[in-house]
């Protein structure tokens, strides 16, 4: 069992850098979308510079959550080793994750919104439901925490062990 334990750390590490990886293919997958978009010589229209703008914003935002994931895991995983034992850890880790899904989920509803209107106004809905369900997340989250602080007064001590670690992944030395 304890040789089980001790191979997590390394499947976490596995993970966090494939998320990284994906992250860096999708910027250069942005950047090709972006070149096409910005050359000044070639006789595109402009609707399809816009469709290629709204790809980059698209790919860019989910580049940028799979970097956030990836650096979550190796901060709450494999540098602080964390269980998920006490209150704070599991709402500081879920808030993590939350900030980017929220802040990705809308950034998509916005480009589906500037998709959409211009291209076929009729799957605009679809825009919409992204951004309920960001919205959702967000109220969502929002509830959670707010319950969570009356079992974290319980455990004051799990909390100052949380920024103690903090301070130590903030300021490796």
């Amino acid at each position: 069992m304890k040789l089980l334990l001790r191979l997590f750390p390394a499947g976490h590490l596995v993970i966090s850098v494939m998320f990284i990886v994906s992250a860096f293919a999708l910027l250069a997958f942005a950047g090709v979308d972006l070149v096409h978009a910005l050359q000044p010589f070639n006789a595109r229209a402009a609707d399809a510079r816009i469709d290629d703008l709204l790809d980059c914003i698209a790919l860019l935002t989910i580049a940028v959550a799979s970097l956030e994931l990836g650096q979550t895991i190796v901060e709450e995983e494999i540098q602080r080793a964390s269980h998920m034992s006490s209150p704070s850890r599991v709402r500081r880790f879920l808030s993590r994750f939350l900030v980017v899904l929220v802040v990705a989920l809308s950034i998509e509803a916005l480009v589906a919104v500037f998709r959409f209107s211009r291209d076929d106004p009729s799957k605009l809905p679809f825009a919409a439901s992204i951004g309920l369900m960001a919205a959702a997340l967000l109220a969502g989250w929002g509830v959670f925490i707010r319950m969570n602080l009356g079992a974290e007064e319980l455990e004051p001590e799990a909390l100052a062990a949380a920024k103690q670690e903090d301070h130590k992944v903030e300021n490796p030395k």
